[in-house]
């Protein structure tokens, strides 16, 4: 599932007020289920990191770091997923794979009320949650070379050409990215969108801390992402699923 979001236009003036470059969501705050709220109340003590903030809400403060060790009780390879919507993908993946551990970065609280809803359940207890501004947590959260892969499917495209600026994937990203990235880790994307796919293709090429990890114009569909209802929609709806993948080059 994707971070795409459609909400309230405080949080555009928020996002005006107390940063310098355009946030890539409008956070939603609609009204959760009563079991959205439970999930909240029993179990965002254990799945979800309890952030430090700036002045924003979904702001991340400059000197807050993530303890890995103390977070997870470990020390593992770490995967963040950046918009992680109802959570379907990292949750299988934190499931399947108890020897890694997830991290899920999302702003729409119903889906981080399902993200633990469901993780609970599948008794996926190595990953946790992070309710904030994705290039935050990659470029001051995360401690710098942290993060085996990065996934990014299916983020909001802001199709209409007045609010492309809003695109998570632009100039200045793969920096942002590459830092929260060990060395030789993957940066993994997926689009509906063939513009906003072929901007990032664009954007990561000529990314000097980049190199490309799959052989002819797309790479192949990852199999660690589960097929979601979001996705089956895109194809019935005849638009093409492109997958990108991306190898950290070492650092010098």
């Amino acid at each position: 599932m994707s971070g795409r979001s459609r909400g309230y236009p405080e949080e555009a003036s928020e996002a005006h007020r107390f940063r310098e470059e355009p946030v890539s969501f409008v956070r939603r705050s609609g009204r959760m289920s009563d079991a959205q709220e439970r999930a909240f109340r029993e179990l965002a003590p254990f799945y979800l990191i309890d952030v430090p903030r700036a002045e924003a809400f979904t702001s991340v403060h400059p000197d807050a770091r993530l303890e890995k060790t103390a977070v997870y009780g470990r020390d593992a390879p770490l995967t963040v997923e950046i918009g992680s919507g109802q959570g379907h993908a990292i949750v299988a993946a934190a499931s399947s794979q108890p020897e890694h551990d997830f991290l899920a970065v999302e702003v729409f609280r119903a889906g981080l009320a399902r993200t633990m809803l469901d993780a609970d359940r599948a008794g996926a207890r190595n990953l946790r949650l992070v309710e904030a501004n994705a290039p935050e947590v990659l470029s001051t959260l995360l401690p710098a070379a942290s993060a085996s892969e990065v996934w990014i499917f299916f983020p909001d495209p802001w199709h209409k050409k007045r609010h492309t600026k809003r695109r998570l994937v632009r100039p200045g990203f793969p920096a942002t990215a590459a830092r929260a990235l060990a060395d030789d880790g993957l940066l993994r994307l997926a689009t509906d969108w063939e513009d906003y796919a072929l901007q990032m293709r664009e954007v990561l090429d000529a990314a000097p801390e980049f190199a490309r990890a799959f052989d002819g114009a797309w790479a192949e569909r990852f199999d660690g992402r589960v097929m979601t209802a979001f996705e089956r929609k895109g194809i019935a709806k005849g638009r093409e699923i492109r997958d990108l993948v991306y190898r950290r080059v070492p650092r010098v």
